[in-house]
């Protein structure tokens, strides 16, 4: 697998009269790499898994292989918050053709650290040698990964990187304080943090503003990756707004709504989530013209 380095996409998933609208998603996919993006993630949080059934999770990964044909790393959202149940996740994005599955902390059981650590290393166990990259948002599931115990998954062979989405810098040094930079790829899950982030040894991030704005995005990631902080730091503040319209609203309702004003993808999303309200939408549509995108 190539490294995780750079700017991927969560990718958003484009839905059509119920089911997937798999020309949008390939013609989203393609678009993403064409604009310097270096690494797709599909079914995760803002791709709506959660909604989506596990045949059409299958065919969503096997789209976005395709697409990549081997250009980019497949990184495919594979958690759920049982370990069983994850073991099966990964099997199906393995067989899709993911390089490696992003796995969420199991949520609302609230395990504790060793419980973690038991439950990454089942899943590696019952696929040895397939990457794996743990996905800590608390927000979102009401269980922290903390650094002491990313220190312990970099003993497991097969976790080979992690998500880190508290957005906070003092958890980020603490982590590398424990880890360094080298054995895990750490990957931020906040936009809002991707200079600061790789400033302090982070490889990028997994980033949903790449799906509105990719080329800005990845120019952020990659002057920051060469050491050019003056330019990573005006193009961190340039897209602020759009970060912030972003999450107006839970994700993925921004973004859906962001794509549908471009032309990208229909408006359809499914219950429980709902359209982007008209407030939140007319800030999230001024910051999109004030990128040029609109």
């Amino acid at each position: 697998m190539k490294p995780l380095l750079g700017s991927f996409a969560a990718l958003a998933t484009p839905f059509k009269d119920g089911g997937l609208d798999l020309d949008a998603y390939r013609a989203h996919a393609r678009y993403l790499i064409e604009q310097g993006t270096d690494g797709l993630v599909p079914i995760g949080t803002t791709g709506e898994a959660s909604t989506m059934s596990p045949a059409e999770q299958a065919l969503a990964v096997k789209t976005a292989v395709e697409v990549s044909a081997g250009k980019v790393p497949v990184v495919a959202g594979a958690g759920s918050n049982s370990t069983a149940g994850t073991i099966d996740s990964v099997k199906r994005v393995r067989e899709a053709g993911a390089d490696a599955a992003l796995v969420v902390t199991p949520f609302y059981n609230k395990p504790t650290q060793d419980g973690l650590v038991a439950h990454y290393r089942a899943v590696a166990q019952a696929h040895p040698g397939f990457p794996l990259v743990a996905y800590n948002v608390p927000g979102r599931t009401g269980v922290d990964l903390l650094p002491e115990t990313c220190k312990r998954l970099a003993e497991i062979a097969e976790v080979v990187g992690v998500k880190e989405a508290t957005a906070s810098m003092t958890r980020m040094v603490d982590i590398v304080e424990r880890c360094g930079t080298e054995r895990l790829a750490l990957l931020s899950g906040d936009d809002f943090t991707i200079a600061p982030f790789i400033s302090l040894g982070g490889k990028g991030v997994i980033s949903v503003s790449a799906n509105v704005a990719p080329r800005l995005v990845a120019d952020l990631v990659h002057a920051a990756l060469k050491g050019d902080f003056k330019k990573a730091a005006e193009l961190q503040v340039r897209l602020n707004p759009l970060h912030r319209a972003l999450f107006l609203e839970s994700n993925p309702i921004p973004v859906k709504a962001a794509m549908h004003l471009l032309g990208r993808f229909g408006p359809e999303m499914r219950l429980p989530l709902t359209p982007m309200s008209e407030g939140p939408k007319a800030k999230l549509l001024e910051s999109m013209k004030g990128l040029g995108l609109l």
